[in-house]
Order: C-alpha cells, then sequence, then structure tokens
C-alpha cells in the first residue's frame, strides 16, 4: 500500500518540474514571467486563485479543526472564501486595469509619492518570504511520514522541486501547476476522501450517534469553535487576503476586468464549500478513528490517517498528494510574489540610499529583465529553504509580518481605493502609526504575559493597529494638501482602462 501511494506523490513531483519547461516556452518577458502575460481566461484564473490560496492550513488544517471542533472548524476556509470574495468583487476590477506588477505600485500611483510605497514594500517582502517558508516546512511534513526521510532533507527536496519549476516558468509554469493542483485537491477532497470518510462513520446520522451526547449540540453548531476565534480568522485572513501581494499578483494574471471578478468570485465560492466539506471530512474521521491524539499529535495528523486508514490503495496516494499540492501552491506563488517584490519596489529603495536610480521590468530590454526575475526567484526560493530548515518558530515571524500587514498596511491601501480625501501624506503617517502601535502592543503582551509567544498570537495587536492606522490616515489626510491634480487624474485614467502604463490613450 505505501508503495503504490509514494509512487503517486513522485509521479505527481515529477509533473511538477515538467509544468517548469512548459512555462519557459511560453514566457517572453516580464509580463509573462511575472503575471502570465496578463492573459489568462475565466477557468485558468479561477483554478490558480483558488489553489494559491487553499494552501495547507485550509487543506490538512481545515480537515483537523473538523475533527476537533465539528461543524464549525470550516470558518477557517470560510473567511479565506469570504476574503477572495469581496476582493473579487469590490475591487479586482480596478486593479487589473491598473496593468502594475506589486500593491506598492499601486499605492505609488494613487498618492504620488514614494513615501506611501517604501515601507508597504518591505513589510510585504518580509510577509511572502515567511508565508513561502511556513509553506514549504508544511509539505515537508508529508515527505516525513511518506518516505521516513529527517525534516532537512524533506524541506530541501520539495523546496528544491517548487524553486525549479517556480524559476524556470515563472508564473506560466506556476499556474498550470496551480491548475493541476487545483483538480487533483477537488478530486482528493470532494470524490475521494468526504464519500469515503463519511461512509466509514455511517452517514450524519452515525456521526451524530458517535459523539457524546454532552459534545453533540457543540458539535454540530456554527458557533462550536468559539465567537473569538471566528472572529480571528476574519481578521487575519479575510482582511490579508484584501492586500497580500501573492493574492493581487493573482489578479493581475486576468486578462479583463469581468474574468478578474467573476472567476475570483467562483473560486471564492469554491473556497467555501471546500471548508465545509474539509470540515465533515474531520467530522466523519472523529467517529470512524476515534483513538487519533491530537493532544500529542497535533490536530494536522488527521488527514494522513484518514488518507492511509479510511481509503483503498492508491486512493490514499491521489488524497496525500492532494496534501503536498495545497501546499505547493501557496508555496510558489508567495515565492514568485516575493520575488516581484524584492526586484521591483525594495531593490529600488535600497539603492537611492546610495543615490543609485535602478529601473526595472522596463521592457527595454526583455531577455535581461526575465534572467533578472529568475535570479530573484531562485535567490529568494533558497533563502526561504534555509528558513524552514533552521528556524523552528517561522510560523511566529509569519504571524508578526501577518499583524503588520494587516494592522499596518490595511488602512492606507483600501482608503487609497475608497476614499478619494486620502493623500500620501495620511498614508504614509497611516502605515507608520499602525506599525508602530502593532509592535508595541504586541511586545506588551509579550512582556507581561509568562507564556511564550503569547502577544505574537493575540488578537489585540492588530485590533489597536488598525484602530490607529484609521485615525491618523483620516486626520492627517484632512489636515494636509489633497493629492495633486495630475496625479488623481493619471489614477482615475489608470483605473479606467483609458490609458496604458506608459499614459497612452487606449482610444488610439
Amino acid at each position: 500500500m505505501d508503495i503504490i501511494n509514494i509512487a503517486i506523490v513522485i509521479a505527481y513531483l515529477i509533473a511538477m518540474l515538467a509544468f517548469g519547461w512548459w512555462g519557459k516556452s511560453r514566457t517572453k518577458n516580464s509580463s509573462d514571467y511575472l503575471v502570465a502575460g496578463r492573459r489568462l481566461g475565466p477557468f485558468l484564473y479561477t483554478g490558480t486563485m483558488a489553489a494559491v490560496v487553499l494552501g495547507g492550513a485550509s487543506t490538512v488544517g481545515g480537515v483537523g479543526l473538523g475533527y476537533e471542533f465539528g461543524l464549525s472548524g470550516a470558518w477557517l476556509v470560510i473567511a479565506i472564501g469570504i476574503g477572495v470574495l469581496l476582493l473579487s468583487m469590490l475591487f479586482a476590477p480596478r486593479l487589473q486595469r491598473l496593468k502594475i506588477f506589486t500593491v506598492s505600485q499601486m499605492l505609488t500611483l494613487r498618492y504620488g509619492s514614494k513615501q506611501a510605497t517604501n515601507a508597504s514594500a518591505v513589510v510585504m517582502l518580509a510577509y511572502t518570504l515567511m508565508l513561502c517558508a511556513t509553506s514549504t516546512g508544511a509539505y515537508a511534513t508529508i515527505f516525513v511520514v511518506l518516505f521516513e526521510w529527517e525534516r532537512w532533507i524533506a524541506i530541501a527536496v520539495g523546496g528544491a522541486i517548487v524553486l525549479i519549476y517556480s524559476t524556470i516558468g515563472g508564473m506560466w509554469s506556476i499556474t498550470l501547476a496551480d491548475q493541476v493542483q487545483f483538480v487533483i485537491k477537488t478530486i482528493g477532497v470532494f470524490a475521494l476522501m468526504l464519500p469515503f470518510a463519511l461512509s466509514a462513520a455511517g452517514g450524519f446520522n452515525g456521526i451524530s450517534a458517535g459523539i457524546p451526547e454532552r459534545a453533540r449540540e457543540a458539535f454540530f453548531s456554527w458557533g462550536g469553535i468559539g465567537a473569538q476565534t471566528i472572529i480571528t480568522y476574519f481578521v487575519v485572513y479575510t482582511l490579508g487576503l484584501l492586500i497580500g501581494q501573492d493574492i493581487w499578483q493573482r489578479v493581475f494574471t486576468a486578462r479583463t476586468p469581468k474574468v478578474a471578478r467573476w472567476g475570483g468570485a467562483t473560486a471564492g465560492i469554491y473556497c467555501v464549500i471546500y471548508g465545509i466539506a474539509g470540515a465533515i471530512i474531520g467530522m466523519s474521521a472523529r467517529v470512524a478513528l476515534p483513538g487519533i491524539d491530537i493532544e500529542a499529535l497535533g490536530k494536522d495528523v488527521v488527514y494522513a490517517e484518514v488518507a492511509m486508514t479510511l481509503l483503498p490503495v492508491a486512493v490514499g496516494g491521489i488524497v496525500l498528494a492532494a496534501a503536498v499540492a495545497a501546499m505547493m501552491s501557496t508555496a510558489s506563488g508567495a515565492l514568485i510574489a516575493a520575488a516581484t517584490v524584492a526586484r521591483n519596489d525594495v531593490t529600488p529603495f535600497v539603492a537611492g540610499w546610495f543615490g543609485k536610480k535602478i529601473e526595472v521590468n522596463t521592457g527595454r530590454n526583455p531577455e535581461h529583465d526575465i534572467a533578472a526575475n529568475r535570479y530573484w526567484v531562485l535567490g529568494l526560493g533558497a533563502v526561504s529553504i534555509i528558513l524552514a530548515i533552521l528556524v523552528n518558530d517561522v510560523v511566529a515571524a509569519l504571524t508578526i509580518a501577518y499583524d503588520i500587514l494587516v494592522g499596518g498596511l490595511l488602512v492606507s491601501i483600501l482608503g487609497g481605493l475608497l476614499w478619494k480625501r486620502g493623500n500620501g501624506t495620511g498614508a504614509a503617517l497611516s502605515m507608520a502609526a499602525g506599525t508602530l502601535v502593532t509592535l508595541t502592543t504586541m511586545i506588551t503582551l509579550e512582556v507581561l504575559s509568562t507564556e511564550k509567544f503569547a502577544g505574537v498570537y493575540a488578537n489585540e495587536p492588530i485590533y489597536f493597529g488598525l484602530g490607529a492606522s484609521l485615525v491618523v490616515y483620516v486626520l492627517f489626510s484632512l489636515l494636509s494638501a489633497p493629492t495633486r491634480t495630475e496625479v488623481t487624474k493619471h489614477w482615475s485614467d489608470r483605473v479606467s482602462g483609458r490609458v496604458d502604463m506608459e499614459g497612452v490613450s487606449t482610444d488610439q
């Protein structure tokens, strides 16, 4: 049984490498490499958007939450799905029309000031790099169980596979890989795990009968996991998805604003259904496999136990491949996002300290641009692998980056999209205030608590950071001069699609 499952996973990994070479044949310039030429239609766009947001936490973690908390374990993935829905319906068409590569470039266009850009680029780089490292460490856990490797070997091998196909073909390779990963996850969760696990538990009646009466009501309740936890999921994941570079970069791949809106909305709805399915699988496993010690082994082990115990030979291999697919899609998306931010935003920013001006991805030398982007993906991919191997608390570092992302940057980014009076001064000071309050609150709670990382994993830093950021943004935008007329006109023209990236009218 193990041999067949291992063979299926290995075949999947070899296929991932092949996608790299396929993507290379379609990569002719920076737009191809970074945003798949902005040519994805509804099917490819929906698949790649769903794949990038449904990672290990959604797939493996969602099943584990269902095992422990029942139906309410679905809220984590539901929050992710609602984030995708909101981004797609409210902002995606405008973002697609901007024809940019990064979140920071949007801020520069909107506010006409580098002050509103530099801080966001550094935070976004830290966030995407840590996201890549945590995803790399996550899928390595599957390899540890399956191949009985040491952890560092599993991370190195798995990370190398993602690194190779991402580096060679860029976003085109990642898009094809994501599409296959999307199909594998769909089959693995809906067509295999859900019916087999539900059958093993005796259906919903069997689940109800198998849960002690004192715990049954909470197990089948949407609020069983606790209101505070549900709120946390929405604050961290829903709000984070609205402004994350890894998600925005997928929006930039859409062929048209209509694809960005409705393809993304479809992906969001898919995520919600995916989350409910994962919770039901976990609930079924609670009855069919009641002896799993999640206190000692962790919730994530439930997914692997279902795959290896409840599913037939070969079917378990497909399901394990689905877990690897989920984590690899998140890792590859975060990796190319980190490289895009590093080259387009952070490098020119740092070069400015030394009086140098660097222009990147101008289109004047496509081969040079592609080669430079590959070097950045390769370098940062290697850094993420090393981080995943050496740092045991990468999750804590990712949480800090997520808190700063939401607490420090959310207001200025969404404010720029929603409020015409917001300006560069308000945005820059808002970022500074939100980041400072978030970090200060986090450090204070950490010092006052006797538990390790109590401040890092608390919700208060985000709440206080968001509050401070909002007050400062509104106050200083009103107290200072409005954004220059030429900046707002160019912004309006770009958002409406009347001019292209070079400022040339699209009507010509």
